[in-house]
């Protein structure tokens, strides 16, 4: 089982390889924002909450990516090395 420090060095690695970036995101004074944003070529975008396998998002966690979804965001969890080449796809796709 990977941790979730694995999962994210496991997900930069792989946007790298599609010619992307995943800057560490951090808000100060609106806690609960996503881990991540995936920038990806031709200005395609998503924001990723990493967690540990198993591990689900906190309350305030969870009602932030609802605030993002409704604003047309995607937001992903992820919690293992092998969704991570779906989401890619997903938003590449998008």
């Amino acid at each position: 089982m990977k941790s979730e420090k694995q999962i994210e060095a496991a997900l930069a690695n792989e946007v790298k390889k599609h010619g992307g970036i995943t800057p560490k995101f951090t808000s100060p004074g609106f806690a609960g924002m996503p881990d991540r944003i995936i920038l990806l070529p031709g200005g395609r975008m998503a924001f990723a909450e990493l967690k540990a396998p198993g591990k689900k998002p906190r309350r305030l966690q969870t009602a932030r990516h609802q605030l993002l979804r409704r604003l047309g965001f995607r937001v992903y969890v992820i919690d293992s090395t092998e969704q991570i080449g779906g989401v890619i796809d997903e938003i590449l796709t998008a």
